[in-house]
């Protein structure tokens, strides 16, 4: 991010001198690497509680408001996004649409010192007529996936055949969270059972609080079998005796990790908002 242009959105909104003073240290803080402070002339400070609210503002103005424009001004058809922090997906009901948009994207950004990430940017189709374009153009398969916010976004259908949203929690974040998960059970091996199983039931249920979405049920399912696999390693390597067994360790889970349940709802249940008739107070 361009400081220049950071402070001058900054001072659109602030005109307290004092505050302005403060965002220009915060900015030119720097970085200390090993003892060593290297000056920073672009970008946010690592690691800052401010970081994250500067770069919201500055993407703010950057994107936010330049794509309301760009939707009312030269979108042909349906058009929605969805932006957390710098990840952020744009949908289109017609190909020309997207195209256009991604040039212009392009352009918009690079006059403001940013540049999408080449690896995470596609365009790809996907939707409800997604599988029925692809068989049209002769192409095999299923329809491309896309991760956002630690979730693949994948083209299914339900029984009946008809479209369907799946979710799945990412194989990098899951696998991710494994490892650091029997790296921290190795570490607490030699605490008594009831400590580990209250700490362990405590991770098993904040996984569960942000992955436990419709159609993710079998992710839920794979972590948790998982983490009773590494707990079980874990309690081997206390000492040569003493081992458990399955039996005993079946026990330890169903008394300490919670048993995988969807706990968010769907979508058209989360956005379907109605107003109740007014009741009588007595």
């Amino acid at each position: 991010m361009d400081h220049g242009w950071l402070l001058r959105f900054v001072e659109h909104r602030i005109a307290d001198r004092k505050t302005l003073r403060l965002v220009r240290k915060w900015l030119n803080a720097g970085v200390m690497e090993d003892g060593a402070w290297t000056e920073s002339k672009a970008g946010t400070p690592q690691g800052a509680t401010i970081s994250p609210l500067l770069a919201n503002i500055y993407l703010h103005y950057v994107l936010d408001l330049w794509i309301q424009q760009w939707r009312t001004r030269h979108a042909t058809g349906d058009m929605i996004i969805v932006r957390y922090a710098d990840d952020f997906l744009v949908g289109f009901q017609r190909h020309a649409d997207a195209v256009r948009f991604l040039e212009e994207l392009r352009e918009r950004l690079r006059r403001f010192s940013l540049d999408l990430h080449p690896d995470k940017t596609r365009l790809i189709s996907f939707g409800l007529f997604a599988a029925g374009r692809r068989k049209e153009r002769g192409l095999g398969g299923k329809p491309e996936t896309f991760n956002f916010l630690g979730f693949t976004h994948i083209c299914g259908s339900t029984r009946n055949g008809k479209f369907l949203l799946m979710r799945r929690t990412m194989r990098e974040r899951l696998r991710a969270k494994l490892r650091e998960l029997k790296g921290e059970l190795m570490r607490r091996r030699h605490l008594p059972v009831p400590d580990q199983g209250k700490w362990l039931g405590q991770v098993v249920r904040g996984y569960y609080a942000y992955h436990a979405v419709p159609t993710n049920i079998c992710a839920l399912q794979s972590f948790r079998t998982q983490v009773e696999r590494h707990w079980h390693f874990a309690l081997a390597r206390r000492s040569q005796r003493g081992r458990p067994n399955w039996e005993r360790m079946r026990k330890l889970s169903q008394r300490w990790l919670p048993a995988p349940k969807i706990l968010h709802p769907w979508p058209i249940e989360r956005f379907d908002v109605r107003t109740q008739g007014r009741s009588r107070v007595r």
